[in-house]
């Protein structure tokens, strides 16, 4: 989905837990959480069913100080639906989102930025964060869909903030 091109390194802070629900009130996301890591050809793996996200499980927990990764589809499938981030983009700094752990702990972020990578594109601030704070940045494909590579050109990135 998108490449890692630095070394990720988890804080080793032991009160939250493993996300399980992600919920984007704005645009009716309510989301079970699966785990993934990094694919054979080095980039972020994918969640398998198109109305789950997945959370990048060798970097932080959401709410940890770091940068938490959770992606989640886009696209129309054939019998018309639409997967849980095909409306992404539809958000603008100062929304508001939250994580649920396994813990029932919840935590706010509010949008900071939105910007698009080109798929190839060095993302590793999609990943990294060392200014001291907790922050959640979510990842769709975004473009039109290309028959040959059988990918989108692009990917969309909401940067959030804890609050």
């Amino acid at each position: 989905m998108i490449k890692v091109f630095q070394n990720v390194v988890a804080p080793t802070q032991e009160s939250i837990g493993r996300p399980i629900r992600l919920r984007i009130p704005i645009i009716n996301v309510d989301a079970n959480v699966q785990y993934v890591g990094l694919t054979k050809e080095g980039a972020m793996d994918v969640p398998e069913g198109w109305e789950d996200v997945a959370w990048f499980d060798v970097g932080s927990h959401p709410g940890e100080l770091g940068s938490a990764v959770i992606a989640g589809h886009y696209g129309t499938l054939q019998s018309g639906e639409t997967p849980v981030f095909n409306d992404l983009n539809k958000l603008q700094k100062g929304d508001k989102l939250s994580v649920e752990d396994e813990n029932g702990l919840i935590v706010s972020f509010v949008v900071r930025e939105i910007r698009s990578f080109d798929q190839e594109a060095d993302a590793s601030t999609v990943f990294n964060s060392n200014d001291g704070k907790a922050h959640l940045n979510l990842i769709t494909c975004e473009g039109v869909w290309n028959e040959g590579s059988q990918s989108y050109p692009s990917r969309l990135v909401v940067f959030t903030d804890k609050e």
